[in-house]
């Protein structure tokens, strides 16, 4: 863990494999899951609760099994939304449900609105959920290095603030992820983030490939989160990459040249 990172490693398992965050299991009138691959419909490369739409699976079985995630954080199958993912820093904030052709291109979606369940697919970006259940507001984040380092997580937080949510009072958590031992990048990744701050240096450290390093992505936004004003980061500690029986992993697939991969769902609602 870099110097500076208190990042809590913690969560409950539940239905179907999913797992679940403390800091946002005892909040009032918020419902949440990080959603593994296990409990679904889905067959070879995507077994078995493969959520993304933008897969090759066949669309009956994304459908089965996003209805599946939906009863278990108890919204209507067409409330659990996610977006058309880029590796941006943009938010949307919704007030209605969309059809699957409607989803914006963005990277996280905040909503005041009860019985909408907001999600992201993952496959080694880090999932990150926010919540105020004071003001009753929650929001989403797919978190990857790019729209980490352009700043998805602060716009996150400004989109919250508007709605009435202070920073210093969210309760935030990130799901399962790549991590650190799994995740080598070569030397212009590295030169990327430590020529736009020297501190970034204590995201990496040496591997075993001369040139490469190891980067601690959930490290990298615990610190962005806390120089942000949140108080309170809870990591579940799961890699992706080293559980091939329990998480899908986009990097793992392309190291086994598999031609497609699944998607996680993790997903935040506020309750009717």
């Amino acid at each position: 863990m870099p110097a500076g990172n208190s990042r809590e490693q913690t969560g409950h398992e539940t239905v179907a494999g999913m797992l679940q965050a403390d800091s946002l299991r005892g909040l009032a009138h918020v419902r949440h899951a990080f959603f593994t691959r296990e409990g679904g419909v889905s067959e070879g490369v995507y077994a078995s609760l493969n959520g993304g739409p933008g897969s090759d699976d066949a669309p009956a079985n994304v459908a089965e099994n996003r209805a599946r995630m939906a009863a278990a954080l108890e919204v209507d199958p067409h409330c659990l939304l996610t977006a058309y993912q880029v590796h941006s820093p943009d938010v949307v904030t919704i007030e209605r449900p969309w059809h699957l052709h409607e989803r914006p291109r963005a990277d996280a979606i905040v909503t005041t609105v009860p019985g909408l369940a907001i999600g992201v697919t993952t496959a080694d970006c880090t999932p990150v959920l926010f919540a105020d259940a004071t003001a009753g507001v929650i929001g989403v984040a797919h978190a990857g290095w790019r729209g980490a380092a352009s700043g998805v997580l602060e716009a996150t937080i400004a989109a919250m603030e508007r709605c009435g949510a202070p920073r210093a009072r969210l309760a935030v958590a990130l799901g399962p992820t790549i991590r650190q031992p799994n995740y080598e990048v070569g030397p212009e990744f590295v030169t990327r983030f430590t020529s736009e701050d020297a501190n970034n240096k204590r995201f990496f450290r040496p591997s075993a490939r001369p040139s490469h390093a190891l980067f601690d992505l959930p490290g990298y936004i615990t610190a962005r989160l806390s120089a942000a004003g949140i108080l309170r980061v809870e990591d579940l500690g799961h890699c992706t990459y080293a559980n091939a029986k329990r998480f899908f992993s986009y990097r793992r697939s392309s190291h086994c040249r598999e031609p497609d991969y699944g998607r996680h769902i993790s997903a935040i609602a506020l309750a009717e």
